[in-house]
Parts: structure tokens; C-alpha cells; sequence
């Protein structure tokens, strides 16, 4: 069982940014794939990134959606146990609840927390 708590979420004008964490418990994290989804009012939960277990080669694989390929960064911090998420050049479209998942492979993220809500101004 993996438990998810993101923080960070906010409001924040057009054209700045915001940096998401999301704190999971349990002592393999490293062998965990993470993802971030957002939600906005009246759509459906979308995929934003993910990266994939670390291994001793490498921190993890990142995969972005095409909306926000350039303006997020996905990185994960293993001794923390936290992944984040660092959005820049943020828009009104992203405003969104984004949740924080885990799985054992960044196609079956099953595990998720409860939220934090991202608000852009124009």
C-alpha cells in the first residue's frame, strides 16, 4: 500500500509558476512509477506526466503530455520519497485539481492522493 499526500497547489497569475510535491510513505519508492493527472471543472481527469522507476543507471524515464511538453518538468527525489512537478509559464487552461499516482509501471498507476488545486488568473 502507498500513500500519496501532494502539496503546493495555489493561485497564481498567467505566466508564472508553481512547483507540486507529492510525499508517498513506504521504503520503495525508487521501484515505483509516478505520474501527475489534473482535472478541471466539467472534464475528465487527463494525464499531465510521469516517470518511470529509477534504476541505478538512471533517475527514471519522463513522459508530458503535448499541452504542457516545454512549460512542466517531472523529477523525482528518492531519498525524500517525493516526486515533483515544476510548472512554469502556467496558463489559464491549467487550471485544474492535480493528482499525484504511483504504480508499479507508469501504465498501471493505482494508487492516488487526494489532490490539490492549481488556479491560474488571466
Amino acid at each position: 500500500q502507498v500513500q500519496l499526500v501532494e502539496s503546493g497547489g495555489g493561485l497564481v497569475q498567467a505566466g508564472g509558476s508553481l512547483r507540486l510535491s507529492c510525499a508517498a510513505s513506504g521504503r520503495t519508492f525508487s521501484s515505483y512509477a509516478m505520474g501527475w493527472f489534473r482535472q478541471a471543472p466539467g472534464k475528465e481527469r487527463e494525464f499531465v506526466s510521469s516517470i518511470t522507476p529509477s534504476s541505478r543507471w538512471s533517475g527514471g524515464s519522463t513522459y508530458y503530455a503535448d499541452s504542457v511538453k516545454g512549460r512542466f518538468t517531472i523529477s523525482r527525489d528518492n531519498a525524500k520519497n517525493t516526486v515533483y512537478l515544476q510548472m512554469n509559464s502556467l496558463q489559464p487552461e491549467d487550471t485544474a485539481v492535480y493528482y499525484c499516482a504511483a504504480g508499479l509501471r507508469v501504465g498501471v498507476l493505482n494508487y492516488w492522493g487526494q489532490g490539490t488545486q492549481v488556479t491560474v488568473s488571466s
